[in-house]
């Protein structure tokens, strides 16, 4: 999802540019003091590895965490609080870390490696990951024996269908759309509810030809299109089971009934919450979360720099102390990773699945000149941007558009030679400009107005001044800036934007960015490009069953869009690190859920 507009799966993070960034690859969970070389090969090893498991891959208990003991309180420092607990209405990433130990759904990821790189797809109420014999137009899903919700209530697949019907009923709005698209056979988020406009709240119910529930263990999608990638949806929080006898409609939100290994004691929104376990929950059926921790207690409207210092000083209940998203602050960056080894062990690093670029705007004549287009990719300076964010802890050379939290991405990939010079190469640039005739084009430079916005910027601006470039920039408000270079018919020529995966893979990226045929105002193809071998290379990526195969797909497409189209320029992946209190044991950043994984958390 675009940095401008709503947060995917997995862990709200640091205020950038303006919004909220979230979500990642770790670099192998490795610490915060490993460098960028071993950053890129543990992410280019995990990219192989995620697949689609089997049954056996499925079965409980989760695989046991290296030293982990029973017992204890947890303190969980976070800035914000939570809008939304009920599964169908999160999708913004910190909700989505709650989530890994409140609620289930059909399929989820489990890791495979204690340093939280490697993972694959499992069935979590379900036997398996979903079998399909269509190449995805079909998916069949079986439930597991002894799941239950917290209460005691068996789950069965009429919980599922309340779970899937409900997400039509107009108070569901902050949840993905993706499964209720693709069930309406619709590629507008606005016209899927004309499937099922109330949910199943008045007494209509989805067709036997969509979704078929033939028993209760048994559920059945049906589509009119492939959609490969369901596994990988329906691992996302907003599609985790809601039970259909306790389903109290918009008042689930605030007391939803849990399925993972912790529900809710209190919850005092703005202040605080309280998850302690729950009993009906069997480790036997989970293959993905441990239960070590007794209790968590939470404290929100805390600050970076707050929870930094409170997790540095290591003192009373800071020892046991930690934050799901919360990342380490800039300010205190040196002190966390100034040298201090016993610090450092209780630090962790990694991706998250957004990449940063520069736009440009293919409606404008102007920038139709392939030649132009080079001479900005090679101008534009990426060392302003890194700064920007609070230098390489924050943010690394991106290559191309797929973030290293994503299959298909290649470490190695680097069409302008910003890995090696991310200073760019005015001389370059100028010698191209100059080659289409263009020496003192004129460029409307819109940038976000925040302080991250102004201080890149204006050395973008520069460097493209240097390069033979005629730079007017032009400040929009951040409250405002997705929604005006969302606009087809903009004035800016060049404009930075950034989006992150919805899971990892680059279906969610490459289609809702470059796909020509999306092009509208508010559609996040905000380079408004369409290419003809694009669009037809991203409509055969889409059938494509096997995620490893799907994945060079992909990758091809994204080279062919950062090399040949040049449509936009890539400019950074973005990182965090994170830092717990000594007492906490189970620290790993996981790459799929963009920061600490709270599944595996104990204290020691």
């Amino acid at each position: 999802m675009s940095r401008g507009g709503r947060q995917t799966y997995a862990a709200l993070s640091v205020l950038a540019a303006g919004a909220l960034v979230l979500t990642g690859c770790s670099k192998g969970g490795s610490n915060a003091s490993d460098n960028e070389k071993k950053d890129q090969q543990n992410a280019k090893r995990q990219q192989a590895s995620i697949k689609f498991g089997n049954a056996a891959d499925s079965q409980g208990p989760a695989a046991a965490v290296p030293g982990a003991k029973k017992g204890g309180t947890m303190e969980v420092l976070q800035r914000d609080s939570y809008a939304h607990l009920d599964p169908g209405q999160i999708y913004v990433s910190d909700e989505g870390s709650l989530a890994t130990l409140l609620h289930r759904g059909l399929t989820g990821y489990k890791a495979t490696s204690n340093d939280g790189s490697k993972h694959e797809v499992v069935g979590d109420l379900a036997t398996d990951s979903g079998t399909t014999t269509d190449g995805g137009k079909t998916w069949k899903y079986t439930l597991k024996d002894g799941i239950k919700f917290e209460d005691g209530t068996p789950i069965t697949s009429a919980d599922f269908r309340q779970t899937f019907e409900r997400l039509f009923a107009p108070f569901i709005n902050q949840g993905p759309t993706y499964l209720q698209q693709w069930m309406a056979n619709t590629s507008s988020a606005a016209d899927y509810r004309k499937l099922l406009p109330d949910g199943p709240y008045k007494g209509k119910h989805l067709p036997d030809s969509v979704l078929e529930t033939p028993d209760a263990k048994t559920i059945v999608f049906h589509f009119q299109k492939p959609h490969p990638d369901l596994p990988y949806a329906l691992a996302m929080a907003g599609y985790a089971v809601v039970s259909k006898k306790g389903d109290t409609q918009q008042k689930y939100d605030k007391a939803p009934l849990a399925t993972g290994p912790y529900k809710i004691q209190s919850f005092k929104s703005g202040k605080s919450m309280v998850l302690v376990k729950n009993t009906n929950w069997d480790p036997k059926t989970d293959p993905i979360r441990n239960q070590y921790v007794d209790q968590f207690n939470f404290t929100f409207n805390v600050q970076y720099e707050g929870s930094t210092k409170a997790l540095l000083a290591d003192t009373g209940a800071d020892k046991t102390g930690v934050s799901f998203n919360n990342s380490v602050d800039a300010g205190n960056i040196s002190a966390v990773l100034g040298g201090n080894a016993a610090i450092k062990a209780r630090t962790v690093a990694g991706y998250q699945p957004y990449v940063g670029q520069i736009n440009i705007n293919m409606s404008h004549a102007p920038l139709q000149d392939k030649t132009v287009r080079e001479a900005i990719a090679y101008a534009l300076p990426i060392t302003p941007i890194i700064r920007a964010f609070g230098g390489s802890s924050a943010a690394e050379v991106a290559g191309g558009f797929i973030s290293p939290t994503v299959s298909g991405y290649d470490a190695s990939f680097d069409p302008w030679g910003k890995k090696k010079n991310p200073g760019g190469d005015a001389a370059k640039a100028k010698a191209l400009l100059k080659k289409a005739g263009k020496l003192g084009l004129k460029l409307t430079y819109g940038y976000q107005n925040t302080p991250e916005g102004q201080q890149y910027s204006t050395a973008i601006a520069a460097a493209l001044k240097n390069a033979g470039f005629n730079v007017q920039r032009q400040d929009i408000p951040a409250e405002t800036y997705y929604d005006q270079v969302g606009k087809t018919n903009n004035n800016y020529d060049i404009y930075a934007s950034a989006w992150g995966a919805d899971w990892p893979s680059a279906s969610t990226v490459i289609p809702p960015v470059f796909d020509g045929r999306t092009i509208a105002d508010g559609s996040p193809n905000y380079s408004h490009v369409n290419d003809p071998k694009v669009n037809a290379d991203i409509d055969a990526a889409n059938k494509i069953a096997d995620p490893v195969k799907s994945a060079e797909a992909w990758e091809k497409i994204d080279q062919y869009l950062a090399k040949d189209v040049i449509n936009a320029v890539p400019t950074i992946y973005y990182k965090q690190v994170q830092i717990s209190g000594s007492k906490v044991g189970g620290l790993v950043y996981d790459d799929v859920l963009g920061g600490i994984d709270p599944r595996r958390l104990f204290i020691k």
